[in-house]
């Protein structure tokens, strides 16, 4: 019996069973069983080497644990918890057509459809909005909402103007925007420029096309496109 409790004893805890003999060389039972008893409740399940009058240690991570830092100051608890928040400034300039460029936004709906846009926008949680365009498509210069990329913030603004426009009249049911789009970030500096240029499309576009414009946009901006599926 004894001979099963030692084995058990060694397999189970590694415990040098030398450490529980007396001064006459016999087997001090009541040790090892105090031993034991310690070694189950100090830790979680952690092996330890043990030896009389030293305190265990854990026999896989012989290095002490590191020191965790404690802050007293509340001050301090303060300072951290303001690191906590996300900030963002990422302004897009968007622009996007209707279905093989029919010219569905004529004079009466522009101003309709425009405002619809800047409202979604800001429903989707952008800080500034400004929206223009002709028949055949919009630009649309805002800020990219923290919470979303920027194919979600595109795709949500099309498809909630889409169903809208179909609601107004019975006309307007086989009203699509085109699959892609363009977007451009727009620098701090040259955001006057840019809104500026969307402002005035009606001018702009009497001299050139949609398909001229945007050609133009993405060489400025070093955009590969290949002209097979960028009006798609």
């Amino acid at each position: 019996m004894i001979q099963i409790c030692l084995l058990s004893f060694i397999s189970d805890f590694g415990i040098r069973i030398s450490n529980f003999f007396n001064e006459e060389g016999l087997l001090d039972l009541m040790s090892m069983s105090r031993a034991r008893v310690r070694h189950i409740f100090s830790a979680k399940g952690a092996a330890f080497t043990s030896s009389l009058g030293a305190a265990p240690q854990d026999s896989w991570n012989p290095k002490p644990p590191a020191l965790k830092a404690r802050f007293t100051s509340p001050s301090s608890w303060i300072i951290i918890r303001s690191m906590s928040q996300s900030l963002s400034k990422v302004i897009l300039h968007i622009i996007f057509s209707t279905k093989n460029r029919e010219p569905w936004l004529d004079y009466d709906m522009q101003p309709r459809m425009h405002a619809y846009l800047a409202t979604i926008c800001r429903d989707l949680g952008t800080e500034f909005v400004r929206v223009g365009g002709v028949a055949d498509h919009v630009h649309i210069v805002t800020k990219l909402p923290r919470t979303l990329s920027q194919a979600e913030l595109i795709e949500q603004i099309k498809k909630i103007s889409s169903k809208w426009i179909k609601t107004i009249d019975t006309r307007y049911r086989g009203f699509l925007w085109q699959r892609g789009y363009g977007a451009f970030s727009v620098s701090p500096s040259q955001l006057d420029a840019v809104l500026q240029y969307v402002e005035t499309q009606q001018e702009h576009h009497r001299t050139r096309t949609f398909h001229e414009e945007f050609r133009d946009l993405l060489r400025r901006h070093g955009v590969n496109f290949d002209e097979r599926y960028v009006w798609d």
